[in-house]
Parts: structure tokens; sequence; C-alpha cells
């Protein structure tokens, strides 16, 4: 009997009824997962300082970033992370999730360094098996 941990992800999403598929999609595409979510950056930045002073092993594997959102975006987000040297040791795989379509915005997560990769929503299961599989394989 395996004694390996669930993979542990973040959603940072301000929609709540995204959340609320995402995650039901999430658990049918990988089965041994912890899914916690934020409604905006501000929290979740919050809620891994938390996190990262208690036990920086426990950091989620995924954090998986919408852009658009209000109080934080995903790119303020994503500057105060880095600031705050939230993990330094880059336990965390940063994906951006969002729904625009805009050349610039998939350019400008691309330069992050932070950011593994650019997905487009709506999610569905073959995406985040693919996701997940390609992280895997690594």
């Amino acid at each position: 009997m395996s004694t390996s941990k669930p993979i542990s992800i973040l959603l940072v999403d301000d929609d709540e009824i995204n959340n609320f598929i995402s995650i039901k999609l999430i658990k049918k595409a990988l089965v041994y997962t912890e899914i916690n979510a934020c409604l905006d950056g501000s929290y979740a930045i919050d809620q891994l300082l938390e996190i990262q002073a208690k036990d920086p092993d426990l950091l989620p594997d995924y954090i998986l970033l919408d852009i658009n959102m209000p109080i934080m975006n995903g790119w303020e987000f994503l500057d105060e992370y880095k600031r705050l040297g939230i993990d330094p040791n880059g336990r965390s795989k940063i994906y951006i999730i969002s729904s625009s379509v805009f050349s610039n915005d998939i350019s400008k997560a691309k330069s992050y360094d932070l950011v593994q990769d650019f997905i487009s929503k709506p999610l569905n299961v073959e995406k985040i098996k693919e996701l997940f599989s390609v992280e895997k394989a690594v």
C-alpha cells in the first residue's frame, strides 16, 4: 500500500462556479488530490505565507492561477509571491489558467520564470490529465 501524500493544488480564481467545476474535473482526472481554492490573490498570498511559516514542505505542489481577479490579480500575485520569497526552493509549480485569448497575456505569462505554462479555460478532464502527465514524465 502506497503512503505517498496526495497531490496538493491551490486554485486561485474569483469565480466560485468555475472553482466548483474545476475542482470536480480535477478530482475526476486525478483521484488522489487535495485542492484548496482562494477567491483572490491577496488571500492566496496570506495562505501561502502561513503555510511557509509553519512548514514549507506543505506548500502546494501546484498553483493554478487566474489572471483577472479583484483585489489582487494574477500578475500582482506573481509579483508579490516573488517579492516575498514564498517558495525559494521552487516546490510549487505555477500555471496560469485563464479565459484570456490575448496573445500579450500569454506572452506575459511566459515571461515570468515562476510560470510553467498558460492554460486556456475552460478546463476539461483531458487538459488536466495532460497537464499532470507531462509533469510526471519530467
